[in-house]
């Protein structure tokens, strides 16, 4: 007999998550947490604690007992909201019986929908610079990411003269994420049309991550799914825990046709059943009251918008006006430095944490992201010690 051939552990590891790089992100939070003293523009994390009456919500259900399991589609209370919600912010409408799936927050709704649309070797266009996990999630899939150049020229702004070239008989939907993270970047409804248009002559899906929708400025927001002729070609992603502070809920949810939702319903109801019934409680509560809390926050991420815009471009590091989301995504060439190594030497040399644009692709290199959900205190201090730290270093 042969002998056994001992396995090391890269053998019993799966190829397709060996070759996955860790998140550029996580590395700076590794880092961050063993320094002291240190100003955070780092995490893209609301700093206001979920407002009071959503949490008593969560409270109550918990004191009158509701611990059980829901529908795997989620609680039909919630959905009926949902179902309101989108018709009454975005007036697209969806029947919340089988057209909404509340989902463990947005990634698990981006991983449902990827897994449930692929088939190995189906293309996924993305635009770049793009969230650390739309790449990594659609080869999981296994698909493979094709991605779209944008720039600062056009503030980071998805251009459908440049997805059309990169369309072909593999190519199974296009990925978008506006208000964008990292860039802050918004789309028009007319420039959203225009990739609209691309999807029906092409006959692709839209997968339209709008986790930031409530989160922009001085401009209107545009659901892809209401979009004429687009609420059947689009999935759309959702959740709670920008607009209403609700990070640590883990609740977010998909709307589709039919079909497409009970693909999806077929792995989540495998993989995680449902989500926990105290966040649902909690989300019924944010959607039927939330409103003020909304509007008072969206307000203060606006004064601390501009004041970091303003800032940074006056300590020498150029930067577009964001639109939307909480991330400035200013340009670090004039350093000399490529994106990680300022990251890294302003941290340790300033205390400040800002994310390198290369963790969100190579578009990304060049720029660092800079997250104004903290305390106009800590944007404050944060920026006189980046403008000593440019200063020393141009």
């Amino acid at each position: 007999m042969d002998p056994i051939q001992i396995k090391t552990m890269d053998n019993f590891i799966s190829q397709k998550v060996n070759n996955i790089s860790p998140s550029g992100i996580r590395k700076f939070f590794d880092l961050l947490s063993s320094l002291e003293g240190v100003i955070s523009l780092g995490v893209g994390e609301p700093d206001f604690v979920t407002p009071w009456h959503i949490r008593e919500a969560a409270t109550y259900s918990l004191e009158r007992g509701y611990t059980m399991y829901t529908s795997n589609y989620g609680m039909l209370e919630l959905r009926q909201e949902l179902a309101g919600y989108l018709e009454r912010h975005y007036g697209v409408s969806y029947q919340h019986e089988r057209e909404i799936l509340v989902t463990v927050g947005v990634s698990e709704g981006l991983d449902l929908a990827l897994r449930a649309i692929l088939n190995p070797g189906d293309e996924v266009i993305i635009p770049e610079p793009w969230y650390v996990s739309y790449p990594p999630c659609v080869i999981l899939a296994g698909g493979i990411p094709v991605f779209v150049p944008t720039s600062k020229q056009n503030n980071f702004v998805l251009k459908a003269e440049d997805v059309e070239p990169l369309i072909n008989k593999h190519t199974k939907a296009i990925l978008i994420g506006y208000p964008s993270n990292p860039t802050g970047a918004v789309m028009s409804r007319e420039e959203l049309s225009k990739i609209a248009r691309l999807a029906q002559k092409y006959n692709l899906l839209v997968i339209s991550d709008e986790i930031y929708a409530r989160l922009v400025y001085g401009v209107e927001h545009t659901c892809f799914a209401s979009l004429p002729g687009m609420r059947e070609q689009t999935i759309l992603l959702g959740g709670f825990s920008k607009a209403f502070a609700m990070t640590g809920w883990r609740i977010g949810y998909l709307a589709a046709n039919q079909q497409l939702i009970e693909a999806m319903l077929k792995i989540h109801q495998y993989t995680m059943l449902c989500v926990p019934t105290m966040s649902q409680m909690a989300a019924i509560e944010a959607l039927r009251s939330g409103e003020d809390d909304v509007d008072k926050m969206v307000k203060e991420y606006d004064r601390r918008r501009k004041f970091i815009v303003k800032r940074l471009n006056e300590i020498g590091l150029p930067c577009f006006e964001p639109k939307g989301a909480f991330y400035a995504f200013p340009s670090i060439e004039a350093t000399g430095m490529n994106s990680e190594e300022f990251a890294e030497r302003l941290l340790m040399e300033e205390r400040v944490a800002v994310v390198p644009g290369s963790a969100f692709g190579q578009c990304g290199e060049g720029f660092v992201r800079c997250c104004y959900a903290t305390s106009l205190a800590n944007i404050e201090e944060a920026l006189k010690r980046m403008g000593r730290f440019v200063k020393k270093n141009r």
